[in-house]
């Protein structure tokens, strides 16, 4: 063994130490520790090696509150207080900017706090029954393809929770468990969704198990037996409308359980109410709401524009933003447009018209083509601001390298978005002009 000492943490919350010019990465120890480690594997810019023993811990250190800390892959942090996580989260964004965009933020963001723990709303727990053990549920093994066998999840809404134990009997007892690969939850402000994924037909017996399970746990119960689009109530006519609420802007935006919807509804409320105040669009501004999903911006935005463009590539979730925009009085402020945003180019761009303001919400990907359009337009047509919501700190320091170096925009503002608490996910906000 040898001793370490770790200076800061990456993007999967591992350790990081230096030795003789490369970089030693160490799961479970966190900066300003001394730790003895054994290497497991050497590459050419780094090695991996095992926590052993730690010799001077952090004060930040913390106990996990989760018995199964350490095996669930599904947090990665909770042995560090969580307004350290939040530090580190900040750091990684800063260091991100710096090393793959030569950006430096001309101001720091508060960061944007939530619950830590209770706040996880969308989950989806793998299943897999597995020969002389029975039914396992649960979220992958860290760092392996293996399911981790969980009985309860203190990042789960807490009747959530209360319910992974009882699944297991559930799930056991169905006629073809095996057959059985996912569960995925979705909670809303007034209802609860599961959703079972099942690769073979349902029995009557079946069915009758999961409505009993329904009743006594006040959940109702969504079938899919091949992609998201097939998912369909078990009993229709007993279903109540999963929703949320912006109540600054007086919206309730209804979903599926399978759309797409922020995991943290109290951080989501937050996002939102500083997205629009950065944006600050007036009553003439025409704004450009690009991967707008559900609507989840665009119809906070209308309420303070003129008129907003949303543009998303599935056309359901545009129906049920249209939907919401009618059902709040903004379908005359709004327009919903279905298209793949990531071969766009400057072109298309400019034939939708002209915009002072847009909003950037793009997946892990990023929104690279975006950002080269809207460099590539000429000056006197480029939008005065562009937010950029950001879920991961590679594509968006990539992203906003295109917008200033080659566009012409400065980075004015930017910070983290702390929406999943004792997870090293990187969530952000930037502001570009």
């Amino acid at each position: 063994m040898e001793r370490l000492q770790i200076e800061s943490l990456d993007l999967k919350a591992r350790g990081i130490a230096q030795r003789d010019g490369k970089s030693v990465l160490v799961d479970g120890a966190l900066p300003g520790e001394v730790v003895a480690v054994t290497t497991l594997k050497g590459k050419a810019s780094h090695e991996v090696a095992r926590l052993r023993e730690i010799v001077r811990a952090s004060n930040q250190r913390v106990e996990p509150r989760c018995p199964h800390f350490g095996v669930c892959g599904g947090c990665s942090m909770q042995h560090l207080e969580p307004t350290a996580q939040v530090a580190v989260k900040q750091r990684i964004l800063e260091e991100t900017f710096s090393r793959i965009g030569s950006l430096e933020p001309q101001q720091i963001l508060p960061a944007l706090h939530g619950p830590a723990w209770h706040y996880r709303h969308r989950a989806r727990l793998a299943v897999r029954a597995l020969p002389n053990r029975g039914v396992i549920i649960g979220f992958r093994q860290r760092n392996s393809s293996y399911v981790a066998d969980i009985q309860s999840c203190p990042v789960l809404p807490l009747r959530v929770s209360k319910m992974i134990a009882p699944l297991h009997g559930l799930v056991e007892g169905l006629s073809r468990p095996d057959r059985v690969p996912q569960i995925e939850v979705a909670v809303g402000d007034t209802s609860v969704a599961l959703v079972l994924r099942h690769l073979t037909t349902l029995t009557p017996q079946d069915k009758q198990r999961l409505r009993c399970f329904g009743e006594q746990h006040r959940i109702q119960w969504w079938v899919q037996e091949g992609g998201p689009a097939s998912a369909k109530p078990l009993d229709p006519t007993e279903i109540q409308s999963l929703t949320y609420r912006l109540p600054e802007f007086d919206l309730t935006l209804p979903f599926r359980p399978t759309d797409f919807t922020q995991v943290n509804p109290y951080i989501n409320k937050a996002l939102v109410s500083r997205a629009v105040d950065l944006l600050a669009p007036g009553s003439e501004d025409r704004v450009l709401d690009l991967f707008c999903g559900l609507g989840n911006f665009t119809l906070a935005l209308a309420r303070r524009a003129q008129h907003v463009v949303g543009i998303e590539f599935s056309a359901p979730l545009l129906t049920r933003a249209y939907q919401a925009a009618e059902q709040h009085g903004l379908h005359d402020r709004v327009q919903f447009i279905a298209e793949d945003l990531f071969n766009k180019n400057r072109e298309w761009l400019a034939a939708l018209g002209r915009f002072n303001r847009v909003l950037i919400d793009p997946p892990r990907e990023g929104a690279e083509a975006i950002a080269h359009a809207l460099a590539q337009m000429p000056p006197s047509e480029r939008p005065l601001r562009i937010v950029y919501v950001s879920c991961n700190p590679t594509t968006l320091a990539r992203d906003a390298a295109i917008l200033t170096h080659k566009g012409g925009y400065r980075l004015r503002q930017a910070g983290v978005v702390n929406m999943f608490p004792h997870t090293a996910h990187v969530e952000s906000i930037a502001v570009l002009e």
